[in-house]
């Protein structure tokens, strides 16, 4: 029997957690992750405007998975 890593265990398990809490609708589930990615794009641009340029010469954030 092949032991499962840890890393795909913690995936599954936030599977269903996410899918336990929207009673099983999977629609209801991907709306709230693309409001909460929405928000943390919002959220990213705000600490963007809001760092100085001195404090991570060079850096700036990414928006979209590299």
């Amino acid at each position: 029997m092949r032991e499962q890593p840890i890393g795909e265990a913690v995936k599954s398990d936030k599977r269903a957690e996410v899918t336990t809490y929207h009673w099983g609708d999977m629609h209801s589930a991907i709306d709230t992750l693309l409001e909460d990615i929405r928000h943390l794009r919002r959220q990213l641009t705000l600490a963007e405007a809001a760092m100085s340029r001195g404090m991570t010469p060079g850096w700036r954030p990414s928006y979209d998975r590299d």
